[in-house]
């Protein structure tokens, strides 16, 4: 079975950061699984979600979604195959304050033909995920900056979701959330992401989370930072 996302050898180093780089010998992720990848600040998670997603790309070794290797990819060819193998959870969520909510969550769909086909009924999908994330559906016409955090949070999971990605990526989506809101944040999250059949991987510094994931990895088990010798 061909690994939803494979890391081979990877190294990366930082430009302009006195040769500071991560390498990660090996990992992987199967078709369908959850894995929470822990580590504290400034370990490297979000370079890694950010390879992982082609937005940088390794200094050498192989970084491959569904066995396409991101680093042979040009850079157009990178952004498409993000926007339409690849769900993003971004830690600042990103989404469009002025735009409406509905906007907000179509947005991938146009960027993406193939995921785009797979929506029959974009606006019928975008409300359905939208009350499946437990948001009432005339919230589809607000301006997503009016929202709350926690509302704007569930619109960036259906922004994520919508066109059934292969790969949801999520960084540090629960950091501003209470333990309580949290729960019911990740029940939500996964129930809709086992509907679209994804794999997801998420970082967090959050050990609480664990029992959620099929596996949880530490980054400093499988990755290592380093500063390149004076």
């Amino acid at each position: 079975m061909t690994p939803a996302l494979a890391l081979q050898d990877l190294r990366y180093t930082w430009p302009g950061r006195n040769g500071f780089g991560l390498n990660v010998s090996d990992f992987s992720l199967m078709p369908g699984e959850s894995v929470l990848l822990l580590g504290e600040s400034g370990a490297g998670k979000s370079t890694l979600l950010s390879l992982v997603c082609g937005i940088v790309t390794v200094s050498s070794g192989r970084v491959t979604v569904e066995g396409t290797d991101l680093a042979r990819l040009r850079a157009g060819e990178r952004d498409r195959f993000r926007a339409e193998r690849i769900g993003v959870i971004f830690q600042q969520l990103n989404l469009l304050p002025y735009a409406r909510v509905a906007d907000n969550i179509l947005l991938p769909l146009h960027f993406a033909p193939e995921r785009r086909r797979r929506v029959r009924n974009p606006g019928a999908e975008a409300a359905r995920l939208c009350q499946d994330l437990g948001l009432p559906t005339e919230i589809l016409a607000a301006p997503a900056g009016r929202l709350s955090v926690g509302q704007q949070q569930r619109v960036a999971v259906a922004r994520a979701l919508i066109g059934r990605p292969s790969l949801i990526v999520a960084d540090e989506p629960t950091s501003a959330l209470d333990a309580a809101t949290q729960d019911s944040f990740l029940t939500l999250l996964f129930d809709q992401a086992a509907e679209a059949g994804s794999s997801m991987l998420m970082v967090s510094h959050d050990e609480r989370l664990g029992s959620r994931f099929d596996r949880v990895v530490r980054l400093e088990e499988i990755a290592e930072t380093q500063r390149a010798a004076c």
